[in-house]
């Protein structure tokens, strides 16, 4: 019988039995032991990494996937951002814990970060759900920790340094799930990370010389850069006033009005159409029935080219006007394909891809954004494509991972690994989860071989997609 078998015929008890649920973990950790997670070895009938690219790239608008592929070239962490469908297909070949959690999808160390929760208080959590979707707990974390390992090796960190890093995040995981799993259930489930917390434990581990006085500062930094990326400062800088009237500025090809892309003014006119119609109909999909969205009305709205993994499929920025001009929202309007976990694990249960964005969202960050909504709308070529809503740049800011000392990295490493770990015990059996992993550090171990072994994997991939681009197989657009 496979790991993966045994793991299937045990069965879950219910919620409310805590000692029931604790053997259920264990019981998992027997079929698949926590020492299997180690391991990665490309099997022989792998799927060639390039064609999973060009699969992907069907579904994405044609002039922008070059875009896409320019910013996958820059470096292999570059790469392991938009490699999400790779690993997710690499991930089906591993063994399984069987422990099922709403997966973010896209655990990778630039996908955590600072934004504004509903009650105006600035928070660490993460930030990217395009990926959500069911699935083995320990998928996220191979992921992030995989992330850790390969952005380590990019900024030259040595050996020791990297494989305390990925420690550093495996551990994080580890011990926050073992308090949550020791909590109170009201109290595991709103616990979460604000910017205050955050500079207290930094003020402590300075106290205690495992932080340095840069580290500090840099954060402080961050935070203070995050305050200031809010809805006028999205305004300042996207928005210009063209004959008393305010429009979005052209910054081709990242960012195109709507009437640039169309001349003739037609598919123009269709494309706002269709705006209006998700912003009528997103409506019914938000948190409350009395939502600030209906004071604010549509001003105009542009195609933008956003991250790396998600360069080529259709994202609208959307400016609204509330009281007046001085009274700006910015909201972005993202295409939901199916995610690339999907076809390696059970079907979405939503028909609508936007919707399990936003239901995947709310469940593990410990606050949301009230802007989040989803719609499906027919456009161009006459096809019924998915979105979701959300707020553009909210008191947002990240890691600059290409700044970053091995010891901020290891204590940022920390930070997402726990992170992580919150988000998985509102979205799983934090019990079960817990009594899995153990006290002991076998599993972090695991973690830090698998993630050694699979960076040795993206560089592989990363050599195969550059040498594709060279022989001219695939098409890319580097510098924008």
């Amino acid at each position: 019988m496979t790991d993966d078998a045994m793991t299937a015929t045990l069965t879950p008890p219910a919620p409310s039995d805590f000692e029931g649920r604790r053997e259920f973990g264990r019981a998992a950790r027997v079929a698949t032991p926590r020492t299997s997670h180690a391991t990665w070895e490309p099997p022989e009938d792998r799927i060639d990494p390039v064609t999973l690219l060009e699969e992907q790239a069907t579904s994405r608008v044609a002039d922008l996937v070059p875009i896409r592929h320019g910013r996958m070239m820059v470096s292999p962490f570059t790469f392991y951002r938009g490699a999400a469908l790779l690993m997710a297909a690499d991930l089906a070949r591993t063994p399984s814990s069987g422990l099922i959690v709403q997966l973010c999808g896209d655990a990778h160390l630039s996908n955590f970060g600072l934004f504004a929760s509903a009650e105006r208080h600035l928070v660490f959590d993460i930030n990217d759900f395009d990926e959500t979707h069911p699935g083995p707990f320990e998928w996220d974390l191979k992921r992030l920790v995989a992330s850790l390992e390969i952005a380590g090796r990019y900024r030259g960190f040595a050996d020791e340094e990297r494989r305390a890093i990925n420690l550093a995040a495996a551990r994080g995981y580890r011990e926050r799930m073992l308090r949550a799993a020791e909590s109170g259930v009201l109290e595991a489930w709103y616990d979460h990370l604000d910017v205050d917390r955050v500079q207290t434990w930094l003020q402590s581990e300075r106290e205690e010389e495992r932080a340095e006085k840069r580290q500090i500062k840099n954060f402080e930094a961050v935070v203070a850069k995050a305050r200031t990326r809010d809805s006028m400062q999205a305004f300042s800088k996207l928005v210009s006033t063209e004959d008393g009237r305010m429009r979005i500025i052209a910054d081709a090809p990242l960012i195109v009005p709507v009437e640039d892309l169309f001349p003739d003014g037609i598919g123009a006119q269709d494309t706002v159409s269709g705006m209006q119609a998700i912003l009528a109909g997103y409506r019914s999909t938000l948190i409350t029935a009395n939502h600030p969205l209906a004071e604010f009305s549509y001003v105009h709205m542009a195609r933008k080219v956003v991250g790396v993994g998600s360069v080529g499929t259709r994202a609208w920025i959307v400016l609204m006007r509330g009281r007046d001009e001085q009274d700006p929202l910015f909201l972005q309007a993202k295409e939901a394909q199916a995610s690339v976990l999907e076809r390696f694990l059970q079907p979405c249960e939503y028909e609508n891809q936007g919707e399990r964005v936003v239901r995947g969202q709310r469940l593990m960050q410990g606050s949301s954004d009230i802007f989040l909504g989803w719609q499906r709308v027919r456009g161009e070529g006459d096809v019924e494509r998915d979105f979701y809503m959300r707020q553009l740049r909210d008191w947002k800011g990240s890691l600059d991972a290409e700044k970053v000392v091995p010891r901020g990295m290891m204590l940022y490493a920390r930070i997402c690994g726990e992170t992580l770990a919150r988000a998985h015990a509102r979205a799983g059996d934090r019990v079960e989860i817990a009594a899995y992993l153990g006290k002991s550090d076998v599993f972090d171990e695991a973690m830090a071989d698998f993630a050694a072994l699979y960076a040795d994997q993206n560089d592989a991939d990363y050599a195969a997609f550059i040498a594709a681009i060279d022989s001219g197989r695939l098409e890319a657009l580097q510098g924008l």
